[in-house]
């Protein structure tokens, strides 16, 4: 039994993992999805100083309460800075990293300078609600839906976005324990056509080690291709 926790990405919660975690705890494994703070169902609890830092210290406090060890630790999108953050802060409870269609940052980069054209256009579209500035409003994300094509499947998601902290992706990811972060396994699952714009390095390390697949579909690849997403979850370990 693997223990999975699945971390989101930007104007998500947990809930979008609701079809790959029912497949995954039907194979035996633990599976934990929390939602970060402002967000999702902690939408209610959203704060000016929601940043990078506190979604990290989020997921660190979810592991520690309850006690993860050997953790795989699964970010989309967003995501991928959130997780590389934990591992760095919490090394010792990680045992893998899956970066899901996701921000793959290095020391000092934000999200805004990861994928700078999405998040011009998303600050764009923003607004401020009592003093926090809020960018992905439903409707108005850069990609539309986040790839999700199936109407019944749009209708799902956009019952459930949720406008997200524009600071959490204009703070820059502060590493301090580089060494053992980047000796942590790491695979990467990709929509197929992003894999040409993914860095050429850390792709090529983890593709020597056979951690690099891709799936043809929509961003939101956890809502699209659920099965493809657990199924290449459950390999993770053995990778």
């Amino acid at each position: 039994m693997a223990t999975y926790v699945l971390v989101h990405g930007g104007a998500h919660g947990g809930w979008c993992y609701q079809h790959v975690a029912r497949i995954l705890r039907a194979a035996g494994h633990e599976v934990h999805t929390p939602t970060m703070t402002g967000v999702g169902e902690r939408a209610h609890l959203l704060r000016p100083d929601i940043d990078l830092d506190f979604h990290i210290n989020d997921i660190i406090t979810m592991l520690e309460y309850e006690d993860l060890r050997e953790v795989i630790l699964v970010g989309h999108s967003y995501g991928g800075m959130v997780i590389t953050g934990v591992a760095d802060r919490a090394t010792d409870r990680i045992g893998h990293l899956v970066y899901l269609d996701a921000a793959t940052p290095v020391n000092g980069q934000a999200l805004a300078d990861v994928s700078p054209a999405q998040m011009r256009a998303a600050r764009a579209a923003g607004r401020v609600v009592d003093g926090v500035e809020l960018v992905l409003w439903p409707g108005t994300e850069p990609i539309p839906h986040y790839g999700v094509t199936d109407p019944g499947d749009i209708a799902w998601l956009t019952a459930r976005l949720t406008p997200h902290p524009y600071k959490c992706f204009e703070q820059p990811l502060r590493l301090t324990n580089e060494a053992a972060l980047w000796d942590l396994p790491q695979t990467h699952i990709v929509c197929t056509n992003t894999l040409p714009h993914r860095d050429p390095a850390r792709m090529t390390k983890a593709a020597a080690a056979g951690r690099v697949w891709d799936i043809d579909t929509g961003h939101d690849l956890m809502i699209t291709e659920p099965k493809a997403v657990a199924d290449l979850l459950i390999r993770v370990p053995a990778a």
